[in-house]
């Protein structure tokens, strides 16, 4: 190719221009079609996005009393872009939305490094000053609409748990739902049903003009969406009979929890002490939590799930109901108690009451002696061929009553209690133990760990003879025709149906034989009640005080389990809790006020760890 020819030259210069031309038309061409960042910095000039917050679905119990309900509510935003330059009364506006004046300059120095975005000023502004920053025009200010929680009953904050804005991980992990500032379910209900209640955010996209004045909705709102709020949910609880489980564990620390056998709804869910859900809602909210997290009797705790205490006699049932399916034990095995259960050295003691009993009596007694032969003649059982196998039969059979594990409930965080296996017991005594090494274990001591709701959801195992549902707390769904199916599956235990009439037979003697037991005080007039005491020993002061009940004997209504840390005996403290949230849910009203009053008036021992 000769160079020097005018021809080449021509044609060189002509590619040269024609491929420039090429790589121009293709620039033009991406940023058109592909390149959205410059048509979104054109529409950014003359529009802004607004969200639309949709409200989260509200609770109402059983009885269609509204437990969380919605408040208006409104947030500040600023565009900084979009504000008077030339200044405006800065203590106007921090007046009227209760902002000091450093904080507001620190939200607008962080609104000037992000100019055409909006940023959060301040949040939780009453409908009253959202009227009045209207009337005023602050430029660049303007307030978006959304809900805040609040509870007209001031009940279950531990059950209903509360709502907070989310975390940079909550953002992370789901950022086609969640952006900064939003809110989520923290705790409780609001945690466990949150896709259910937080809806869909709306938006609404508005049209300015050269100035940055606001002129209406674009395009007549063609590219608006609604938000779609969030559905309503029907929990299982009474909102009534929890107000007064709380009410009468005031001052008190423990839980109650009570469920209706034929479904496995929780009728009660109480932890005590608790706190006002209100407290954790508004511009507060931070130091509110700060002072319930630092309170020495943890109020943020929800006990009635999580706490794992010994089950102390009301675990004798379980003892009863194992030794009848192995063979071990009939109804009217006999065994002697002579102020307790002596083998040598080993001396597990016992309140005075008539000997021998056979296993009805033994029950409405609770005598220690009886069942402490019981668990032995269970784990020594010869057609074992070790005491570890007969231990391992007796782990599986209690685990198959929910203890020792978690019972798949609709509530977050549900503890798991502890059953010990002989795994662990050749690790503490190096392989060498034996049946009077654990004799504990027969009384509901030892290693033993059981929450409240497990202890409950015995109650209703019992009442049903033989299985129980899933205790859960949602009734119903918005929009759904059921819940999940596990929720209406009988959970069989490992025992038969048969066994269990000689311990219902036991604790309704208890109840409602003058003498003839330790519950005598739970008694009510026409409705049969099945109940057994217990009372937890405590090796850091004054013994546990625990009832376990249900009514009527048959068809029963509720299960009931009730737990007061430090409370002393059974039948002194949490019997008579139990008794009268049945007698106000079996009968609508309260014919023992007295009690009521003895109850909040009765002189309760707080421990050490439990004084600020």
């Amino acid at each position: 190719m000769n160079l020097n020819d005018a021809n080449t030259r021509r044609t060189i210069l002509q590619c040269i221009v024609l491929g420039v031309f090429l790589v121009l038309a293709g620039r033009v061409a991406y940023l058109q079609l592909f390149d959205s960042k410059y048509k979104r910095l054109a529409a950014g000039n003359v529009l802004r996005s607004e969200v639309e917050y949709a409200p989260r679905g509200e609770i109402v119990d059983r009885n269609g009393l509204y437990i969380v309900q919605n408040k208006e509510c409104y947030d500040l935003m600023v565009v900084y872009r979009d504000m008077n330059k030339q200044g405006f009364d800065t203590m106007q506006l921090c007046n009227l939305v209760d902002l000091s004046k450093e904080q507001l300059v620190k939200k607008l120095k962080e609104a000037r490094y992000a100019s055409r975005k909006a940023i959060l000023v301040t949040s939780y502004i009453p409908k009253e000053t959202k009227v009045r920053l209207d009337e005023y025009k602050f430029q660049g200010f303007y307030t978006v609409c959304r809900t805040a929680r609040q509870y007209p009953r001031k009940i279950a904050g531990n059950l209903l748990g509360h709502v907070g804005e989310v975390s940079m991980r909550d953002v992370e992990r789901n950022p086609d739902v969640y952006k900064v500032g939003d809110y989520i379910g923290i705790t409780g209900l609001e945690a466990a049903y949150e896709e259910e209640l937080r809806g869909v955010k709306g938006v609404k996209v508005l049209e300015r003009d050269y100035g940055g004045a606001i002129k209406g909705s674009y395009m007549d709102g063609a590219f608006d969406s609604l938000p779609v709020p969030g559905l309503k949910l029907t929990c299982t609880i009474d909102a009534r009979l929890q107000a007064f489980a709380e009410e009468l564990m005031v001052g008190k620390v423990g839980a109650v929890v009570a469920i209706e056998p034929s479904t496995g709804e929780i009728l009660v869910m109480a932890s005590s002490p608790t706190y006002d859900p209100d407290e954790l809602v508004g511009r507060q909210r931070g130091n509110h939590y700060m002072q319930l997290q630092n309170n020495k009797r943890q109020p943020l705790f929800n006990r009635a799930v999580k706490a794992k205490y010994p089950p102390g006699s009301t675990f004798k049932l379980v003892q009863g109901l194992i030794g009848l399916q192995e063979g071990v034990l009939t109804p009217s095995t006999a065994y002697p108690c002579h102020g307790g259960y002596h083998v040598g050295k080993v001396k597990v003691g016992c309140h005075p009451h008539s000997s021998p009993l056979d296993l009805r009596n033994a029950v409405a007694q609770s005598c220690n002696a009886y069942f402490c032969y019981v668990f032995r003649d269970i784990i020594e059982n010869r057609k074992y061929e070790n005491i570890k196998k007969g231990f391992d039969s007796w782990v599986e059979d209690v685990k198959s009553f929910g203890f020792g594990r978690k019972l798949g409930s609709d509530f977050l965080g549900e503890g798991a209690g502890y059953v010990p296996t002989s795994e662990y017991y050749d690790k503490v005594y190096r392989g060498s133990w034996r049946g009077l090494t654990i004799i504990s274990l027969s009384i509901g001591q030892g290693e033993l760990g059981c929450t409240p709701m497990q202890m409950a959801n015995l109650a209703a195992t019992i009442a049903n003879r033989g299985y129980y549902y899933i205790p859960h707390i949602i009734k119903h769904v918005e929009g759904r025709d059921s819940l999940d199916s596990r929720f209406y599956e009988k959970q069989y235990v490992n025992v038969d149906a048969k066994h269990f009439e000689p311990i219902v037979e036991g604790m309704w003697r208890g109840v409602n034989v003058e003498g003839a037991g330790t519950s005598y005080a739970a008694r009510l007039e026409g409705w049969d009640v099945c109940g057994k005491t217990g009372t937890a020993q405590n090796p850091n002061g004054q013994d546990h005080s625990t009832f376990l009940s249900f009514a009527p004997k048959d068809n029963p209504k509720i299960a009931i389990s009730v737990y007061v840390e430090h409370g002393g005996f059974g039948a002194s403290m949490a019997l008579p809790i139990a008794s009268l949230i049945e007698e106000y849910y079996l009968t609508d009203t309260i014919k023992r006020p007295h009690l009521v009053k003895a109850i909040k008036e009765k002189q309760w021992r707080v421990p050490k760890k439990y004084v600020e």
